[in-house]
């Protein structure tokens, strides 16, 4: 983990106005993903907040009858309460004025109800398609720091885009309430307009100008924040518990974390206070414009121009109008900043997916030939020196042959290249004669059992856990047992209170953590799960001692009779096992052959082979 990048934010970060509006040509096609997510639960949103968008305005004009009928009776027949014929009128607008309010208060439910049930399954949706997404991109892709970035910012603003959501639907209501306002305004004093304009742009205007601030700061410190929260998870963890403590790391960790987050917090501190201050600003001349149009209706209701009613109907539509406005346009400000985060979702989505191949070759239904490697090089993304150097060599159908070298000779580089999750720089493979980048990706890749050095450990069930070899086959508990079995992870079964059935982690409920040799051969059995064409051990029994690592070969050997198998591993005693032992340096093949040859014609396979042997005597 590199020190951390302590920067500010520059002009290249900041986004301009311009670019926060141009976000918004985002929203068409996010609400297309809205709607899609549920019709029902969206169109029963919108229509609620469009009844509900006209309930204010309908409230201060009943309140406006009911204060003129209430003086029309006081200047002619006096407040009879007993006289039900004079009383009439304003009962009635009384009653229309509950009923009004109990709709409003029906209306406000139902939209909440609807915007977390709606927020719920965008929420879920939009998730998975980011799952989905990764499986079409490239291991390039997924292993550059900058992509990942783009890759954090997808995955870790769904909660703003639900509630970008929800701003944008409140935007349609409230555009709406403001407009029938407005409309009542014009009727009856058309320049209190002009000073409810006074009150809000200024504010809109700054609320814009740090909203895009907020987010250059967010976007600039992405990786910096990845590495906050991976400090608090490494520092609070039971996985990592052990090292930290043995190690006495706590006061490392928490000093790292407390600079890198000292300075984060000073960014968003100078930012909160600039805006704080010219929001009290721009909030004095709001106030100072609203009591100049309380001024005027005052004035203009003395004048006999307005009744008492227009009087109330009006201070109440500025009142209500002016802290609309200032929703609307905070509201605004907050739909340009998520827009932007929106943006990062979309470039994410669209990515260029990872090509499958051309697919103009069906594959063999059976390995005849083999694979073999023509004069391959290979250079990691960004990297200078190349990989693999000059590679040439076959592997024969139905051959076992195993990798040797020092690390950084090549040899997993060699299995990815062979998986296509990368492509070679230069030079071809062939699988029978054949250029594999002619082969659909996906159907090449189901010929392949594979289990990785590095292999994840998944808190799922057990029998899920060795299902992820060929995860269709979930439902099948004999063709799970039966690699289990192969894999001698049988044993493990036995040892579960549950089975099968057993949660693995100590993540969730109920789950109980297996031993490193344990998990090992789960996921060994993960690759006898399939009636693979080719098999991949890569450094798989690492955990396992010399003499359950030599059981597993030897088993390996048997079951994988007349398949074609490579395999990985620093342990020359099973390594010998092997057909053909390839040994690389460097990236360049460096001898080709059996044990007894290779050690016949010493060089790096004996010296490595004669140390090995040394430290067992």
């Amino acid at each position: 983990m590199a020190a951390p990048r302590l920067r500010s934010i520059t002009d290249s970060d900041s986004p301009s106005l311009k670019e926060s509006f141009r976000a918004w040509k985002s929203l068409p096609r996010f609400f297309r993903e809205i709607f899609r997510a549920s019709p029902a639960l969206f169109s029963a949103n919108l229509l609620c907040r469009l009844l509900k968008g006209l309930t204010p305005v309908v409230l201060l004009w009943v309140g406006k009858l009911i204060i003129d009928e209430i003086v029309r009776l006081m200047q002619t027949s006096g407040l009879d309460l007993e006289n039900w014929e004079a009383m009439q009128g304003l009962w009635t607008y009384v009653g229309l004025e509950l009923l009004i309010a109990l709709v409003a208060d029906l209306l406000n439910r139902a939209v909440t109800l609807t915007d977390g049930l709606l927020g719920d399954r965008y929420s879920n949706d939009s998730s998975e398609r980011i799952i989905l997404k990764t499986r079409e991109l490239t291991m390039a892709q997924l292993e550059d720091p900058v992509f990942y970035d783009k890759l954090e910012r997808a995955r870790m603003e769904t909660n703003r885009r639900v509630s970008l959501m929800s701003n944008v639907l409140s935007q349609v209501e409230s555009l709406l309430s403001i407009g029938s306002l407005i409309a009542g305004l014009i009727y009856f004093e058309p320049w209190l307009i002009v000073l409810l304009a006074i009150s809000i742009l200024p504010a809109f205007i700054n609320e814009l100008k740090f909203s895009s601030d907020r987010y250059s700061l967010a976007r600039s410190w992405t990786s910096e924040r990845r590495e906050l929260d991976y400090l608090r998870y490494i520092g609070a963890n039971n996985r990592t518990a052990q090292e930290v403590k043995l190690f006495g790391l706590t006061d490392f960790i928490a000093g790292r974390f407390r600079k890198l987050a000292w300075e984060y917090y000073k960014l968003t501190r100078r930012l909160a206070i600039r805006q704080s201050l010219f929001g009290a600003l721009f909030n004095i001349l709001g106030i100072l414009a609203y009591y100049g149009a309380y001024v005027l209706i005052i004035l203009r209701t003395i004048g006999g121009v307005l009744t008492l009613g227009e009087l109330t109907f009006l201070s109440g539509s500025f009142n209500r109008l002016q802290s609309q406005m200032q929703m609307l346009f905070s509201r605004f400000t907050r739909i340009s900043e998520s827009a932007l985060y929106l943006q990062d979702y979309f470039d994410f989505l669209d990515l260029e997916p990872e090509a499958q191949g051309t697919g103009d070759v069906a594959l063999p239904d059976k390995i005849r030939e083999g694979f073999e490697f023509r004069d391959v090089y290979f250079t990691y993304p960004e990297g200078k020196a190349p990989v693999l150097d000059g590679l040439s060599f076959k592997l024969k159908a139905g051959e076992k042959m195993a990798f040797v070298g020092q690390n950084g000779a090549g040899k997993t580089t060699l299995i990815k290249l062979i998986l296509r999750f990368y492509e070679p720089t230069s030079g071809s493979i062939l699988l029978d004669g054949i250029d594999i980048r002619r082969f659909d990706k996906e159907a090449y890749r189901a010929r392949f059992g594979v289990i990785f050095q590095d292999y994840f450990r998944y808190e799922f069930t057990l029998r899920e856990n060795i299902a992820v070899g060929n995860i269709g086959a979930l439902s099948e508990e004999e063709r799970i047992r039966e690699a289990a079995r192969k894999s001698l992870a049988d044993s493990v079964i036995a040892e579960m209170t549950d089975g099968l059935d057993q949660q693995l982690g100590r993540r969730f409920a109920r789950g109980q953590d297996l031993s490193g040799g344990q998990w090992q051969k789960v996921a060994l059995a993960r690759a006898y799960m399939k009636n693979a064409d080719v098999m991949i051990l890569d450094e798989p029994t690492a955990s396992l001692d010399a003499r359950a690592e030599y059981e597993v070969f030897e088993r390996f050997m048997a079951l994988t009779q007349e398949r074609t198998s490579i395999i990985i591993s620093h342990r020359f005693s099973t390594v010998r096992m092997a057909d053909r032992i390839m040994v690389l340096e460097s990236g360049k093949l460096v001898s080709l052959g059996t044990h007894e040859e290779l050690m016949e014609q010493g060089g790096l396979y004996a010296d490595l082979f004669t140390l090995q042997a040394a430290g067992y005597q």
